[in-house]
């Protein structure tokens, strides 16, 4: 019979098409799942892979061999993963990204509860906004919105990354408000330039009727950043353009005041990700049920939609 490290061995590397970012996600060296790949296809009597110096690709045998495989052994995985304490409960280290001022506001206040349930699972948790490699950094789940992942990366959204204009009362004092995102352009703008692409992007901003208009801020001032954006619109510097979930906080207590109420930018979705459905520990299985859960339960979907005015 064929063992399991042999098995998933060959089900990462087919996942992320090398044996080192496999041998990262399995905790293993690259020339380990390299052999246990090699032992599996001299058992079974076939290549499973094309190999050169750059990636790895499936033959198709191979691409028979996963597609039969693939949901028999994520079944097998999770009955292994939910026995990984005496009490039979999901454990281990749980390694998530997520951005700073999102994580804290919204996923850290889930973490008591969770642990209470869940009391073996060890959060190692990064706050950042840079991309990470889900796969090959080893982590177990990522929470964001606007991200662009390798193949294998699945994704459950929570809410939509609506974002909307807002500046300080203070800054608007005694200013006509505009009446449409054409208006916005003749207040002083706090923009923000991805640290990605280095460029300040024009963006569409649509209503409920299905309108578009175009809106690029007066670029007053610049930050690579947009928490900092949200500071300085906090300090009464001008206009800037930033998600519902961030504004929300400082919308509730007065703070900032949203302008042009009807209309939004959509950025997709803010949403969970991982590794693969294959092989999905039960860690994080349970993690990522627990935020979808928390997510439905608090209306955030509801709250963070822009669309809503």
């Amino acid at each position: 019979m064929e063992t399991l490290a042999n098995l998933e061995s060959f089900v990462r590397s087919a996942e992320t098409a090398s044996f080192s970012d496999a041998a990262r996600r399995l905790g293993l060296t690259p020339a380990a799942v390299s052999r246990n790949v090699a032992m599996l296809e001299r058992n079974l009597g076939a290549r499973l892979f094309h190999r050169s110096t750059r990636k790895l690709t499936l033959t198709d045998a191979g691409e028979r061999f996963l597609l039969a495989i693939r949901d028999n052994l994520e079944g097998l995985q999770q009955a292994i993963s939910g026995i990984a304490t005496d009490g039979g409960e999901p454990a281990g280290v749980l390694k998530v990204s997520m951005g700073l001022n999102f994580g804290a506001d919204y996923i850290l206040p889930l973490l008591p509860p969770f642990l209470a349930r869940y009391p073996g699972i060890r959060p190692d948790w990064q706050f950042t906004t840079r991309q990470i490699d889900l796969i090959a950094d080893g982590y177990d789940a990522a929470i964001g919105g606007g991200i662009e992942w390798t193949p294998g990366v699945v994704s459950r959204a929570l809410a939509p990354l609506h974002l909307i204009a807002v500046a300080a009362p203070e800054y608007l004092k005694n200013r006509t408000l505009p009446a449409d995102p054409t208006g916005l352009q003749a207040f002083e703008g706090i923009a923000w330039r991805s640290s990605r692409t280095g460029r300040i992007r024009e963006r569409i901003m649509r209503n409920a009727a299905g309108s578009e208009i175009p809106v690029k801020l007066a670029e007053t001032i610049v930050f690579d950043d947009p928490e900092a954006s949200c500071r300085a619109a906090l300090l009464g510097l001008g206009v800037t353009l930033i998600a519902m979930c961030h504004a929300l906080p400082h919308l509730e207590r007065g703070a900032l005041v949203r302008l042009v109420p009807h209309w939004y930018i959509d950025g997709g979705p803010i949403s969970i990700y991982y590794a693969s459905r294959t092989l999905l520990p039960a860690k994080t299985r349970v993690f990522v049920d627990f935020v979808v859960e928390a997510f439905k339960r608090d209306r955030l979907a509801e709250r963070f939609a822009g669309s809503l005015g």
